[in-house]
């Protein structure tokens, strides 16, 4: 029986006891034969840490553990170097001196074996380390840094200050000096430093941590390492071939069906241009191991970071999903609440989608059934938080109707839900804002009813359609109008051919034009055909 390697992050323990490893060593000599100081941004539980201790055992020489994988095959020297491994991934950073605690035992503890020098700031301490190291080991130094980014990411935009003698400060900056200092090491001791990696979420070149010293090479777009992290589908049918059957016996369906489940659920991250498929390792891994489709990854937690940042934000999903955007638009790390594309993406929850080359410019869009799901949940909790109904019990009843085709009851649902939000929540201050409210309002409420192939703001040959829902018996064409009339929109979706696509579908087809009033803020007019 395979043993899945969930949640092991030591590359030692995971060959030791005979967890099965998706085989990265042929993509890790490259990288180590090719550069010194390198950058990964991956969404979190996506194996960096993995690769962080799989670098860590092969520049300590521990060939054993290689054995029958791809490097073994390319490395002759096998040497060792000095390693020094900082993990960030451990602590609770919201404590002011919490990390100049880490940074200092840390430092302090490499200095009871180089020795210590007569330095004061703990970026010259770490270099005189670095030196000392490989004067000793006649070798240059390896430095692997797991998530350095950490520090700041647990206490961005918290409000949270830190007081140094008379000066009190944003944690978030304080933090921002301290790894500075830190990070200047690698400036200093170039001609000691064999091998760099940091590891994390956000990209580094908005990050003045890193300022004034040798910039790392950011592979994170980069093709030749786009798998690096996660599974490929080629990995997929490769390594668990036996999984997949018995997942697919277990299901009563055949294996090309349950292959398709889990490519919808768990795939479709890219990380480059390239395209190459990359599915969520934590939740693929979750789902082979108990033959179930769940959402692992999303209910592992969301970032608090991201939930502070998403909270006041004037940004709506709709208008950040389904868009091209300039490469410049979404890696820069200086995420705010004017601007939460940044940390969405490099987060995990929007991932590239397509890619324009005479532009350069990215689709982004939610990579998989599990994240959309999981994000519009989120989204949807806290947009309709005043209401004092479920919001999934709503849901439940509408899809109920939706599937029955009881359009006077979704009418019901609708004229019950809108009523339901308060005043205060639905006032906008002009025509616009209103407009931009509702249609905010129907895109979450149509993209929570993810049981069915649901169409928002589609685009067709005459124009736009505001929804489509696909049910097993019924297909529904929705108009929307705010303070206008139902025979207009009926009179749209004729007009513009949106049921075209539909002649030869032998489902029941519906017309709703449906009316909303910005004065009352619920159904004005509801028409069905």
């Amino acid at each position: 029986m395979l043993k899945y390697p969930i949640g092991i992050q030591s590359f030692e323990k995971l060959r030791e006891d005979g967890y099965i490893y998706v085989d990265k060593t042929a993509l890790i000599y490259n990288l180590v034969h090719n550069g010194t100081i390198y950058f990964l941004s991956r969404p979190r539980r996506f194996g960096k840490s993995l690769l962080v201790s799989t670098l860590k055992n092969y520049f300590l020489g521990c060939k054993e553990l290689f054995h029958g994988l791809a490097i073994d095959s390319l490395e002759t020297e096998w040497a060792e170097y000095p390693v020094f491994h900082i993990d960030f991934n451990g602590e609770n950073f919201t404590v002011p001196g919490t990390l100049e605690r880490v940074i200092e035992d840390t430092v302090a503890s490499w200095e009871e074996i180089y020795g210590r020098s007569s330095f004061s700031t703990i970026g010259k301490r770490f270099a005189h380390v670095l030196a000392q190291a490989h004067l000793r080991h006649g070798r240059r130094c390896v430095v692997l840094i797991d998530e350095y980014d950490k520090p700041i990411l647990d206490v961005m935009d918290s409000g949270t200050t830190s007081t140094a003698g008379d000066v009190q400060m944003q944690l978030e900056d304080a933090h921002r000096e301290i790894l500075k200092g830190f990070y200047s090491v690698f400036k200093a001791a170039d001609s000691d430093l064999q091998f760099v990696l940091l590891t994390g979420v956000t990209k580094f070149s908005q990050v003045s941590v890193f300022s004034g010293f040798n910039q790392p090479a950011d592979i994170s777009m980069d093709p030749r390492y786009e798998a690096l992290c996660g599974i490929t589908q080629e990995e997929l049918e490769h390594y668990f071939a036996e999984s997949l059957i018995d997942m697919a016996t277990m299901a009563g369906i055949t294996v090309s069906e349950i292959k398709d489940v889990l490519k919808r659920q768990y795939d479709g991250y890219h990380f480059s241009e390239k395209m190459t498929d990359v599915y969520n390792p934590f939740s693929l891994l979750n789902a082979l191991a108990t033959g179930t489709i769940r959402d692992y990854w999303f209910r592992s937690g969301t970032p608090s970071y991201l939930i502070r940042l998403l909270s006041h934000t004037d940004e709506n999903l709709d208008e950040l999903t389904g868009r091209y955007y300039d490469p410049r638009e979404f890696v820069d790390y200086k995420a705010t609440v004017e601007k939460p594309l940044p940390m969405i993406y490099q987060s995990g929850y929007l991932t590239i989608k397509d890619y324009k080359p005479r532009r350069r410019t990215f689709l982004l869009d939610f990579p998989n059934n599990e994240v959309k799901n999981g994000f519009i949940s989120l989204a949807a909790s806290d947009y309709f938080k005043p209401r004092t109904e479920s919001v999934d019990s709503w849901i439940q009843d509408l899809l109920d109707a939706l599937e029955e085709g009881k359009v006077e009851q979704i009418q019901k649902l609708f004229t019950s839900f809108l009523a339901d939000i308060p005043y205060t929540m639905r006032r906008k201050e002009n025509e616009r804002e209103r407009e931009r409210y509702f249609h905010y309002t129907f895109y979450l409420i149509f993209r929570l009813v993810s049981v069915y192939t649901v169409y928002t703001e589609k685009q067709q040959s005459e124009g736009r359609v505001d929804c489509i829902v696909e049910t097993p018996g019924y297909i529904y064409i929705f108009e929307f109008k705010l303070d206008g009339n139902a025979d207009e929109a009926l009179e749209q979706i004729a007009r513009k051919g949106y049921a075209r696509p539909y002649a030869a579908d032998g489902r029941k087809l519906y017309y709703i034009g449906a009316v909303f009033s910005s004065q009352t803020g619920t159904i004005a007019d509801w028409k069905v055909q």
